[in-house]
């Protein structure tokens, strides 16, 4: 069966292991999957290099925070309570300091939610009290309640600017 995986992909040189896999699948009425055609593919040297650069996101940052309020890290944790069900734990840190700003126990993950634990924090820092050239700006992962628009019309209306992280990386 490999010879005519083999042979089906030479013919098919454009289709990707996904693509070869349903094609050969229809074509031979015999059920191969995509990862067998990838590894079969790969084992002959038949895989080749994307036409993409991947891009990695970085060990650290380019631009590392040197005080406090310049970069305030956020993230919500999950916490199931017996007999209560889940709570999430949101919480504002300073990337400086490591210290938590603020933090809110809420019943859901939305962005107001959100939008609650960062008036929070920008009360505990002063940063709402005194005119200040540049807001703390927030690091966030792409969770759909800091994806949202509700938040970044937020941010926009207290002038802070926000950075997602690379899915999987802890930056």
């Amino acid at each position: 069966m490999k010879r005519k995986v083999i042979n089906f992909a030479l013919k098919e040189t454009e289709l990707s292991p996904c693509e070869l896999a349903v094609t050969f699948t229809d074509q031979e009425r015999y059920f191969v999957s995509e990862s067998t055609v990838y590894r079969t593919l790969k084992a002959h040297d038949l895989i080749t290099s994307p036409a993409f650069i991947v891009l990695k996101a970085a060990n650290e940052f380019e631009h590392k925070t040197t005080a406090i309020n310049q970069l305030w890290q956020t993230d919500f944790t999950y916490l199931k309570v017996l007999g209560w069900g889940w709570f999430y734990l949101s919480t504002i840190l300073d990337d400086y300091s490591r210290y938590i700003i603020s933090w809110k126990l809420c019943t859901n993950m939305r962005a107001e939610d959100v939008t609650d634990t960062l008036d929070l924090a920008l009360q505990a820092s002063g940063c709402d009290q005194v005119h200040i050239v540049h807001k703390p700006r927030l690091l966030s992962d792409n969770g759909s309640s800091y994806v949202s628009g509700d938040l970044a019309e937020w941010l926009q209306d207290k002038g802070m600017k926000h950075s997602r992280g690379a899915p999987y990386h802890p930056q």
